[in-house]
């Protein structure tokens, strides 16, 4: 991982268009995230295969777990704005109305209704710790962290009720137990399914 501190102190609107363009026009290799954390661009490798399959077995799962009529997408790659926090964040899932990738150049993270990262082992603290905040300070609703790096033992957590820039645990489980998302989700979620690092 690398990264491209901004000034510091709190990003104001000039340094955080400047750093956002910056982001935009870096040429990282492919399949690398380009994510600005706490107002530093960082740049992390492409994910592992196994780090791969745990976004993808969940992302099918999810697509049965949204409440009918809504129409709220499911995605991989799109970047989440927290500029609150200096942040602007590829998470490894979130689920957004379609309609507010329709109104803005830049999604704010807010506009989730819920986001997912799995941790990869050279940056498990910035999902553990600052982009948690992030996602807290956006008012994120819920935040399920995938972590099989965590103290030797993959654990599944979500996340909600967002105050002040802090999350509650609303439930903790190890990878093989389940982990029910609560509405507007329908999902008793086996963490079982995913691969162990």
């Amino acid at each position: 991982m690398s990264a491209l501190a901004a000034e510091p102190g709190s990003p104001g609107e000039t340094d955080w268009d400047e750093l956002v363009r910056v982001r935009e026009e870096t040429d990282a290799p492919e399949g690398s995230k380009v994510e600005i954390i706490e107002g530093i661009l960082t740049v992390s490798s492409p994910p592992s295969e196994e780090h791969n399959d745990t976004a993808e077995l969940l992302h099918e799962l999810l697509y049965g777990a949204r409440p009918p009529g809504c129409d709220w997408g499911i995605y991989q790659t799109l970047g989440l704005s927290c500029p609150e926090t200096g942040g602007l964040f590829m998470p490894d899932l979130c689920v957004v109305p379609r309609a507010a990738l329709r109104r803005s150049t830049r999604v704010h993270a807010g506009e989730a209704e819920l986001v997912v990262e799995v941790t990869s082992k050279s940056n498990a603290n910035h999902d553990r710790i600052k982009k948690a905040h992030g996602y807290a300070v956006a008012g994120v609703p819920l935040y399920l962290l995938l972590d099989a790096w965590q103290s030797g033992r993959p654990t599944a957590t979500l996340y909600g009720e967002p105050q002040s820039g802090t999350y509650r645990v609303l439930t903790s489980v190890e990878y093989g137990e389940e982990l029910t998302l609560p509405a507007p989700f329908k999902l008793v979620l086996d963490t079982g399914i995913f691969p162990l690092n």
